[in-house]
């Protein structure tokens, strides 16, 4: 894929409060966009939030890009301005963007490696196409360069310079975390024209991509989901069996696989049809949970 030479940065904030606005900026855009990981980070020591609003935040919004650029070449040249922005090459003032500049004050305090955030951009192309993912180990792959990633990250942060353990439980937990959250979301991806599901699983089941973005569905991808579930649930006992391997001090990073058990029974409730139920757990249980592994935690 040819790398564009254009870069534009996207949306620059207004000139306001310095890095105090950045992290109330990242913080109320994380509330509003992912409130999953919202709450949890409200569980995590006060003194480390800021930080991990701001890898939430940098998160929320490359993995919002294709909806923002509207075509994959003005998508491809944001997440350009991002990896330039995380490898100093950016044009212009990089803080003048509240994620930039919240997400950079992270990582060098935190110090933390850049290399993880450019391979998270890198897996993010895929979401401006509408390539199909060829196999469940691609799905996987995905899953861990992505949801993985920022677990071990927001890991890192909590660590506080020391070592977190638990690199392979952050990635069990990750692909548990980002395959529930890619079946929650396969209404709004098929309507985008977006197939997240692998393509060797939908053809064991029968399933064409056309199936899917025409909205037809069918036996065979209620088949394909569940298959998907039980994937997703060996990864999240993979992650449950490894849990002794983190440090105490970076458990709270791991605190969204909490939901990921009541997400994927609620799609096993009668009447559950992949491409048109909303996927959702009440607010008071969300946090409930969470407080539950905190506690545990």
């Amino acid at each position: 894929m040819t790398r564009p030479e254009t870069r534009t940065a996207p949306s620059p904030a207004p000139e306001s409060g310095g890095l105090a606005f950045a992290f109330r900026h990242c913080e109320e855009l994380v509330r509003e966009g992912d409130p999953d990981r919202y709450f949890a980070t409200l569980f995590a020591p006060a003194a480390f939030r800021p930080h991990l609003f701001a890898l939430s935040a940098f998160n929320l919004t490359v993995a919002r890009v294709r909806e923002a650029a509207g075509n994959p070449m003005a998508g491809e040249i944001r997440l350009q301005w991002w990896r330039d922005a995380l490898q100093g090459e950016a044009r212009g003032d990089v803080r003048a963007n509240p994620v930039a500049a919240a997400l950079e004050d992270a990582i060098v305090a935190r110090r933390l490696g850049r290399q993880p955030f450019v391979d998270l951009i890198d897996a993010r192309v895929f979401d401006l196409y509408d390539d199909p993912m060829p196999r469940v180990n691609d799905l996987e792959g995905y899953c861990g360069e992505t949801a993985a990633a920022l677990i071990r990250l927001s890991a890192l942060v909590l660590a506080d310079g020391a070592e977190p353990g638990g690199a392979a439980a952050a990635g069990h937990a990750g692909v548990a975390y980002g395959i529930t959250g890619l079946l929650r979301a396969l209404p709004w991806h098929a309507r985008q024209g977006q197939v997240y599901l692998p393509g060797d699983l939908l053809r064991q089941n029968g399933v064409t991509r056309e199936d899917v973005v025409s909205g037809r569905g069918g036996p065979g991808l209620v088949r394909a989901c569940a298959e998907l579930r039980a994937l997703a649930r060996r990864h999240l006992a993979s992650h449950e069996a490894a849990r002794a391997t983190i440090a105490p001090a970076a458990r709270a990073a791991f605190l969204p696989t909490a939901l990921v058990e009541p997400y994927l029974a609620a799609m096993e409730r009668p009447g559950y049809d992949p491409l048109n139920t909303s996927v959702e757990i009440a607010r008071w249980r969300k946090i409930w949970r969470l407080w539950r592994a905190a506690r545990r935690a």
